[in-house]
């Protein structure tokens, strides 16, 4: 993918499981997956050219199958969809949940349908707006154990590395707390929970499989992995932090990722692929973005 030279990471860039309905899926196919609706996708490339506030409005976008981009220019909201009711991926922040929900409205689904809410990290550009979105679903919120905490409170953990810079969010009760590689079952969809701490300590990433008839492809939402320090925070004072990092690095470069799908749309070109400019997946995308987070952790650790 031409992204690979520019990948960035925005102060709360950030994955889920489901699999098909069908009987057993047939392995992917090698060719490269097309985009489901290009048109669409270059709607959200105009639209979305230039703009940089995590609230500007986004139109909806089908990327495959059940698989729907519902957020804002510059923070993903995922919405999958089944016969039995939908799970939303992340909340985007406050502002931006009345659009998420008039999004989902617009892609053709009734919100009061959608039965989970699932979350990548407690920062709010991506849980802001998990209480509003509650609200206005009736849909129970799930959480990794090691991010409970943070989202009942609202507040951003002392030990983070953005602590000091950060504002905090509207807390919300998981109804759900789950540990790493559990996974949840909503109706037709199975969901599995992937720990990838270190930009957060609840850092959450989910991989699924969908399928457009009797093509199934693997999905990984990737959380952000990127080593972003705010205020006087140094990495070199934590390698507690560092270790957290490394390890998550390795576990990501030994993944299967499938098609890659990130908090912020920007660092895995999505708009690109969504309009058809660039194929959905490459065998390597998970380690293009790793590489650069390790690049990228390492220039933190400068002196």
């Amino acid at each position: 993918m031409t992204f690979r030279p520019a990948l960035k990471f925005a102060i709360g860039a950030l994955a889920l499981t489901t699999a098909c309905t069908a009987p057993a899926a047939p392995e992917a196919k090698s060719a490269p997956p097309v985009a489901a609706d290009p048109a669409a996708g270059q709607r959200f490339v105009e639209q979305c050219k230039g703009k940089e506030s995590f609230d500007d409005p986004a139109p909806p976008v089908r990327i495959f199958a059940n698989v729907w981009y519902v957020g804002t220019c510059e923070v993903t909201v995922l919405l999958l969809t089944s016969p039995k009711g939908h799970v939303l991926v992340d909340a985007a922040t406050e502002t931006a949940a009345p659009q998420i929900v008039a999004n989902i409205r617009s892609a053709g689904f009734d919100p009061k349908d959608v039965r989970w809410i699932v979350s990548s990290h407690e920062h709010f550009d991506h849980v802001g707006g998990l209480a509003l979105l509650k609200r206005a679903t009736g849909a129970k919120v799930v959480a990794r154990a090691e991010a409970a905490a943070s989202l009942r409170s609202g507040k951003v953990s002392p030990a983070d590395p953005q602590f000091q810079e950060i504002h905090g969010f509207s807390p919300v009760k998981p109804d759900k707390v789950m540990n790493a590689g559990k996974i949840l079952r909503a109706g037709p969809l199975r969901l599995t929970m992937i720990a990838t701490p270190g930009h957060t300590e609840g850092s959450t990433s989910w991989s699924w499989t969908s399928c457009e008839g009797a093509d199934c492809r693997k999905f990984t939402y990737l959380d952000s992995i990127s080593a972003l320090p705010l205020g006087t925070y140094r990495f070199a004072d934590h390698p507690d932090r560092v270790a957290m990092f490394r390890e998550t690095f390795d576990m990501i470069d030994k993944m299967d990722c499938g098609i890659v799908l990130t908090p912020h749309p920007s660092v895995s070109a999505m708009g690109q692929r969504m309009s058809g400019t660039e194929p959905l997946m490459e065998a390597e995308d998970c380690r293009v973005i790793v590489k650069s987070a390790r690049a990228r952790l390492d220039t933190a650790l400068l002196p």
